[in-house]
């Protein structure tokens, strides 16, 4: 049996704000995987395969990934175009943004591929906090992580714990939105959390509060409960 976790959001003092993961959970489909599967060069999967075993961790498997990677820009963007979204994503930002809630893409992804996908769907005035990428040569690319830690737990090219506790500092409470195991330290350490995916049994045998949802069409009811202080199952 599901329990009931009662919340209280008053929002204007000292405020909520939302910050969302992107790849499986705004995205459809991971987008770095898609780039690797369609213009990897040989080498990318044992990095993954490395990562999979905790032998290191994301930000160094990202880093000699995205080093294999083999595409000029036009290709690049050619494929962002084919990235579909959660139809309702749009929709919960203009429904948090109506109660005062900044919203936040925080994600160990690229931010080349979210800003390009979200602009799209004209998202582009969404702040997003990601691994930057270079291009190198007419085929070639490095990844940059300006928002690494050496304390973070992961080993993550964007430390999500560490953003978190900035926009705490400022908003005093943060929802998160999230769906894998890049998500699932941050879950934490969040106030309330929106979860897909296997965030859910991780939230589930953590007794992390948290809420499950399947579209962000869900997601944006789930959001009104909050800010109106009624029961959110979990």
């Amino acid at each position: 049996m599901n329990k009931r976790i009662p919340l209280y959001l008053d929002t204007s003092a000292p405020g909520w704000m939302v910050q969302s993961d992107f790849d499986g959970t705004i995205s459809v489909l991971d987008v770095t995987d898609t780039l690797l599967n369609r213009f990897g060069k040989p080498g990318w999967q044992a990095l993954e395969d490395a990562w999979e075993r905790g032998e290191i961790g994301s930000r160094e498997c990202m880093k000699g990934q995205v080093a294999l990677l083999d595409m000029d820009e036009a290709e690049l963007r050619e494929h962002l175009d084919t990235i579909a979204i959660d139809p309702g994503f749009a929709g919960f930002v203009a429904a948090a943004q109506a109660h005062g809630m900044v919203v936040q893409v925080v994600s160990d992804g690229i931010d080349y591929a979210i800003r390009h996908v979200l602009a799209r769907h004209g998202l582009s005035h969404l702040e997003v906090i990601a691994n930057r990428l270079v291009q190198t040569g007419e085929r070639s690319w490095r990844l940059e992580s300006p928002w690494a830690s050496a304390r973070c737990a992961r080993a993550s090219g964007n430390c999500k714990c560490e953003r978190l506790a900035e926009q705490q500092n400022v908003h005093g409470r943060v929802l998160y939105v999230g769906d894998s195991t890049s998500d699932f330290c941050v879950s934490g350490r969040a106030d309330f959390v929106l979860a897909k995916y296997k965030l859910i049994a991780h939230c589930e045998s953590q007794g992390i509060a948290h809420a499950p949802f399947e579209s962000f069409a869900q997601a944006t009811c789930l959001l009104d409960k909050v800010v109106l202080g009624l029961e959110v199952a979990a």
